[in-house]
């Protein structure tokens, strides 16, 4: 007797039990615009594949598809393969098992996908991170010779502003002017998940703020005829609107190169180097995690190890019976 292999279920149905899923994470949620277009991408990918595919039981009939799905993306290195990066499959995993959990609560589905799709094991990359005088090489080299001195007095104040505050470049991105205190000497900060911390900035980082806000961000106000509302963005681009994302890349990009670390640098990087220098100083561990917004402490655990491999290091250079 041959066996009967069901048609995939129509993709129409799986298109708008995705968008369905999308809403609650905007509506109920409340997730950010970012991790919904993250989602969107992986649950898009999902449904093309299925709705490309002959035969097999269709998602809603079991978990078949979906782990069929998940298995086929981690064939890295294959020939005409698409496999993902770990931390990439783990996110998608997450992103199918959230939208399975969803269509059976909704009654969408009547099989409880989501309880048979386990996350991969997540693996835990230690930090790049630059010493002290790598990192004072690289502020250096952060404006230009060419440049126009506002465009120079901006890449300086920003990367000073990463290493001070140790900020995501989103967020320091996403400042405003009266989030910044130049007589207080910190910053307010709205990081994930819309958690606010006051970050103490240092005096060095302060004084290029200063020179960016009193000499070089009004001639570009005034010179592309910006009217504001209140302080306006901290850091403006060339025509005077809130510097973009890629305009902040290119600036530690290109610093990075001139100081001969190109391979090694990007905004996060600086990140990275102020909690690892501020634990190498004997900062507590949650006072790190308070100053970069990490809601768990395991996250900020990950400098320790960094740290450990640095005296481990040092060790091994500096005792004679190493």
């Amino acid at each position: 007797m041959t066996s009967h292999v069901a048609p995939v279920a129509s993709t129409p149905a799986l298109d708008r039990a995705i968008a369905d899923y999308l809403v609650c994470l905007r509506v109920e949620r409340g997730l950010s615009p970012a991790t919904i277009a993250a989602y969107a991408t992986d649950l898009r990918d999902f449904a093309a594949v299925l709705g490309a595919r002959r035969t097999g039981p269709g998602w809603d009939a079991s978990p078949e598809a979906a782990t069929a799905y998940l298995a086929g993306q981690t064939k890295r290195g294959l020939a005409g393969s698409r496999g993902l990066a770990p931390t990439s499959l783990r996110r998608r995993t997450a992103a199918i098992r959230g939208f399975y959990r969803f269509a059976f609560g909704e009654a969408i589905i009547g099989v409880d996908v989501a309880s048979r799709l386990d996350l991969p094991r997540q693996t835990r990359l230690l930090p790049e991170t630059l010493t002290v005088e790598e990192v004072e090489r690289l502020l250096e080299a952060a404006a230009r010779p060419e440049e126009p001195p506002g465009a120079a007095i901006r890449a300086r104040a920003m990367l000073e502003l990463l290493y001070a505050a140790g900020l995501r470049v989103s967020e320091a991105l996403r400042l405003d002017r009266e989030h910044l205190s130049l007589d207080g000497g910190f910053v307010r900060v709205v990081g994930k998940g819309d958690r606010e911390r006051l970050v103490p900035v240092g005096d060095v980082a302060l004084a290029w703020l200063d020179r960016w806000l009193g000499e070089a961000r009004p001639v570009l106000l005034a010179q592309h005829h910006v009217l504001l509302q209140r302080g306006g963005p901290l850091f403006l681009g060339d025509r005077g609107r809130r510097l973009a994302r890629q305009q902040a890349w290119a600036v530690v990009k290109a610093a990075a190169a001139r100081a001969g670390l190109a391979d090694r640098v990007s905004p996060h990087t600086l990140r990275h180097s102020f909690a690892t220098h501020l634990l190498d100083g004997g900062a507590d561990l949650r006072i790190v995690q308070e100053l970069l917004g990490h809601a768990s402490i395991s996250t900020t655990q990950l400098y320790t190890h960094v740290t450990g491999e640095r005296i481990r290091s040092v060790y091994a250079r500096a005792h004679p019976r190493a």
